[in-house]
């Protein structure tokens, strides 16, 4: 459980009443993205009470995801960068940092790419820029994702406990579905022109590979010898033992380098 005492609401963007929380105060804010059939306390209730010690955190979820309701139109990343940075922009939030998982770094990704303006720095978990950088059959096999094979997960039980329409689990599993079959990813050059600097995360045992891990890196001016060259501005960390699921249980890991990472002084333009 999240220990810590948000303000909640609902705004109203595009069509949605998109669901957020605002938790402690303070700081460069901090936006918080979850992953895809996922919710903010499923995937941020390790970290959150420590990000918000010290920073005002807008935690968000997305259509159909969570306390948020589902509306008739299919679910892209594009469009839930736009209702994104359409909520921050109606409760004032200018230029915060993002922490995104999953389908959630996705969004952050798109967000730095469409509204670049908004960005600070980006905190990317998982991230996977196009259908390589999945392990071989991942995409296969989430294809035969059935509702029934999530039964007693903590996703399918929070969703029936917090969802506005319980019975929409169904409809939310065939459209993530959908979105991972059709969307195909960013180009390289739309990523290298990201000014933002990004802190990588990934699991050694994640749903992505950890080769591709290291070309995102790249794609964000890493990969240097920084003893020569000068430290880079984006980071990558690949933490040992860790899967898809665990990576956001590791806050004896995250926290650390990612307040680091973020209240670094941000680098000389130029």
């Amino acid at each position: 459980m999240i220990d810590t005492a948000p303000e909640t609401g609902h705004a109203d963007v595009n069509g949605l009443r998109m669901y957020y929380e605002v938790h402690g105060e303070g700081g460069v804010p901090l936006v918080l993205l979850h992953g895809g059939i996922s919710t903010i306390g499923i995937d941020f209730s390790a970290i959150l009470p420590g990000l918000a010690a010290t920073r005002q955190v807008i935690a968000i979820e997305q259509q159909g995801h969570g306390h948020t309701e589902d509306i008739d139109r299919p679910l892209s990343t594009a469009q839930m960068a736009d209702d994104t940075a359409a909520l921050l922009r109606q409760l004032g939030v200018e230029q915060p940092d993002f922490v995104g998982y999953s389908v959630g770094a996705g969004i952050a990704l798109e967000i730095a790419i469409r509204y670049p303006e908004l960005v600070r720095k980006l905190v990317l978990m998982t991230i996977i820029v196009n259908e390589s950088g999945y392990h071989p059959g991942h995409l296969e096999g989430m294809a035969m994702m059935q509702p029934e094979m999530l039964a007693g997960s903590p996703y399918a039980e929070t969703y029936a406990e917090v969802a506005p329409n319980p019975d929409d689990w169904p409809a939310l599993i065939a459209k993530i579905k959908e979105m991972a079959m059709t969307e195909k990813g960013w180009a390289v050059e739309d990523i290298e022109q990201i000014a933002a600097p990004a802190l990588i995360i990934a699991g050694d045992s994640d749903i992505v590979r950890p080769e591709h891990a290291v070309e995102v890196f790249r794609l964000f001016g890493g990969g240097v010898p920084g003893d020569m060259a000068g430290l880079p501005a984006s980071q990558l960390a690949i933490l040992p033992g860790t899967t898809h699921i665990t990576l956001v249980q590791r806050p004896d890991w995250l926290l650390p380098m990612v307040t680091q990472f973020l209240d670094a002084p941000m680098p000389e333009a130029g």
